[in-house]
């Protein structure tokens, strides 16, 4: 959910809801559930402690599916985003077009613009979804890549 919407919903100053939901965030530290921030939204979902056991429950296999194909490309996007298909194949050296097709239809990484420039190519990023897969707040906690 929005912070905005939130603190409309709840009729409550931006400086309250941001005090509630680190009062939460704490509460739940140590729980199954964990609240996850991306920018300007809040959601709260399963802790990743918790994920092996929900996934087990769930008798979910999309995430642990993935191609390695899949897995270079989402990589790729998510150091490299916004990066268009030319930019992920020039850097895998093959075809990227199957595995995009599979990222986009998981939910794992979206569309974000077409460039201004001779075939007006599209350049993709990752969702939110993607950071609740792995656990994430933001982009900033994925690791370093190596030199």
């Amino acid at each position: 959910m929005e912070l905005r919407t939130l603190a409309e919903t709840l009729d409550a100053g931006r400086t309250d809801i941001e005090s509630a939901l680190d009062r939460l965030r704490q509460s739940l530290s140590g729980r199954g559930l964990a609240l996850l921030r991306d920018g300007e939204a809040v959601q709260l979902t399963t802790s990743p402690a918790a994920s092996d056991d929900v996934r087990r429950y769930l008798r979910s296999e999309e995430a642990s599916t993935l191609s390695a194909a899949a897995l270079e490309t989402l990589a790729i996007i998510a150091y490299r985003q916004p990066v268009t298909r030319a930019g992920i194949e020039a850097i895998r050296g093959v075809g990227s077009e199957s595995p995009l097709r599979t990222l986009l239809r998981l939910g794992l990484v979206t569309e974000i613009e077409r460039l201004d420039q001779p075939g007006r190519p599209i350049t993709y990023g990752t969702t939110s979804g993607f950071l609740r897969l792995l656990g994430l707040s933001s982009l900033e906690e994925l690791p370093p890549l190596p030199d």
